[in-house]
């Protein structure tokens, strides 16, 4: 048992730095590096969301307040979600301040290298305005990408995550997959400790923003793979889910 838990700990580590040729990495032999944000159809339905000088039902919450009184919520109230409110947790979980190219871009969280490796995608059951389905955040355009709509949404999540039936009932779950080719472009095989690092400090944000809607927040890591992955429609390979979080009014 001893070694199984050593071999697992080596992930925490940050050993394999030592392995890498960095010459050798695509930056440095001079491959373009992916892109920002995951391609899509230019004809698929998206959404516009309220953008962030039209804000006006998001309270202004103290830092400190925020901080002391975070806590995991499970217990939501059944009232929708606005468009705003979800436009605002968006953009303070991966929204874009500043452009740099088509490859880089500053945004509301930390990233290692400025990365961003990865992709929201949000399971709708009661946000006002929006059908009940699956949907992925455009950082760039600061729209919703419809996947797909499904009528028993709230059954299939609750079974792709191990029967934790509180997230069926959340008026939305946040749900982040990974495109790790973003962070091997620039760290080979030092990419994937920081990627998950990085999902941290997406989800803390949505913790401390989501009081500034009167709302909570629950991060979920116990899912089954196949199954989520299947249900926001990736490959399980080049992409696949992370984490996730419930999310609704208190």
């Amino acid at each position: 048992m001893k070694n199984i838990f050593e071999e697992y700990r080596y992930f925490l580590k940050d050993t394999v730095r030592q392995k890498i040729d960095f010459p050798m990495t695509d930056q440095h032999r001079g491959l373009p590096p992916p892109p920002l944000e995951k391609p899509y159809d230019i004809n698929s339905s998206r959404i516009d969301l309220p953008a962030k000088d039209n804000w006006h039902s998001i309270l202004n919450i103290d830092l400190i307040s925020a901080i002391a009184n975070r806590k995991s919520h499970r217990q939501f109230r059944e009232v929708p979600l606005s468009l705003e409110e979800l436009s605002f947790l968006l953009w303070a979980t991966q929204g874009i301040r500043k452009r740099e190219d088509k490859a880089t871009a500053f945004r509301t969280v930390p990233s290692a290298g400025c990365r961003h490796a990865l992709e929201t995608y949000l399971c709708v059951l009661n946000v006002a305005g929006l059908e009940i389905g699956i949907y992925r955040y455009l950082p760039v355009e600061h729209q919703l990408l419809e996947i797909a709509l499904h009528e028993n949404l709230s059954e299939d999540i609750v079974t792709a995550t191990f029967y934790q039936s509180f997230i069926g009932k959340a008026p939305v779950t946040f749900i982040w997959t990974t495109i790790p080719c973003r962070m091997e472009w620039r760290y080979h095989i030092a990419a994937h400790k920081v990627i998950a690092i990085d999902a941290g400090h997406v989800c803390q944000n949505l913790y401390l923003a989501s009081a500034a809607i009167g709302g909570g927040t629950c991060a979920v890591a116990a899912y089954h793979q196949e199954l989520m992955d299947k249900l926001l429609h990736v490959d399980g390979k080049e992409e696949f889910t992370i984490y996730m979080a419930a999310t609704g009014k208190i």
